[in-house]
């Protein structure tokens, strides 16, 4: 049993280690305050929509020069439709594209949600929507050029 539990406590501390700030450049004005976290663009425990199941996710922005590096290397990134910076408060859940186990890859490309005149802002609650939604016209997608490495953390 003891096994099982170190096992279990190496899986957790691996999907922690998924957010790794080593990439990450702080913000103008960052120190040593209460706010470090925030201040060095991490976003913990954010709730996000994923096939009409809401998930917590863990998010840290790339700084521009990690994220260019990903995005011309990386041919797989995720998508995470957000309909405010993910830096900022969100009017709705971010939607992904991806969990573990069905396309899953740690970094996410984040894409802003506009909606067109004439469209009533609303929730989605998949990639799926989202999608049918920019095909008719409702919304435009804002490719912000934002990577973030992320972790989905519960269910």
């Amino acid at each position: 049993m003891k096994k099982v539990t170190t096992i279990i406590a190496a899986i957790t501390m691996l999907f922690a280690a998924s957010c790794s700030k080593t990439e990450i450049q702080p913000r103008a004005g960052s120190g040593n305050d209460q706010n470090a976290v925030t201040d060095r663009h991490g976003i913990p425990n954010q709730e996000a929509y994923y096939d009409d199941d809401l998930f917590t996710i863990n998010l840290m922005e790339l700084s521009e020069q990690a994220a260019a590096s990903v995005i011309a290397h990386n041919q797989s990134v995720n998508e995470i439709y957000a309909s405010e910076d993910l830096d900022d408060p969100q009017t709705f859940h971010p939607v992904i594209d991806a969990i573990p186990g069905d396309g899953f890859n740690p970094m996410w490309l984040q894409f802003l949600i506009e909606f067109n005149p004439g469209f009533t802002p609303h929730q989605f609650f998949s990639d799926v929507e989202v999608e049918a939604a920019e095909a008719s016209g409702e919304i435009t997608l804002v490719n912000t050029g934002e990577i973030y490495r992320c972790s989905v953390v519960g269910h």
